[in-house]
């Protein structure tokens, strides 16, 4: 199972790729797509679809995890976001690949055992599960692959789910 978790954001969007490899999870690539703010909405977008589109090429995920929109006291960039996670899954939709949301507090605590985790310990908590030399930089590089990890401890409990539903 390869996993692309989504850190999304129209100025910058973070991505982490993490496969399940003989019981462990491992991290694949990661990092930040960032769009520049003098450009219209429209270029950011289309540049953003081009760099999710190649990394989907690139890794040949099994599936695509989405940190859901937050709603907090901005509501524009909230809007922004929501744009940048629809392009994330337009991106997957045109890869025939499936898309899975988690709050930012499933995230958390799949990650951290408690929703409420602060960002300093999501990343330092990261990196033991994905046994890297240090927590992964910038933020978003390291909220997408909690995004990834939690879909990726996941997904075994949702296909089980699915088939007794059968």
């Amino acid at each position: 199972m390869i996993v692309l978790g989504i850190d999304p954001g129209l100025a910058n969007t973070g991505y982490g790729v993490v496969a399940r490899r003989g019981g462990r999870l491992v991290a694949l690539d990661g990092g930040v797509v960032r769009t520049p703010a003098g450009a219209s909405t429209e270029r950011r977008l289309g540049d953003l679809h081009e760099a999710l589109s190649e990394l989907l090429r690139e890794h040949e995920p099994t599936a695509m995890a989405l940190e859901t929109l937050y709603f907090g006291q901005n509501a524009r960039s909230a809007f922004a976001v929501g744009q940048a996670r629809g392009v994330a899954m337009l991106c997957a939709g045109q890869a025939a690949i499936e898309c899975f949301s988690y709050t930012p507090q499933q995230v958390k605590g799949a990650v951290c055992g408690s929703g409420a985790a602060p960002k300093e310990q999501v990343s330092r908590m990261v990196a033991a599960l994905l046994a890297l030399p240090a927590p992964p930089r910038p933020d978003h590089a390291a909220d997408a692959l909690a995004v990834a990890i939690c879909h990726a401890n996941h997904a075994p409990l949702q296909s089980a789910l699915a088939q007794a539903a059968r």
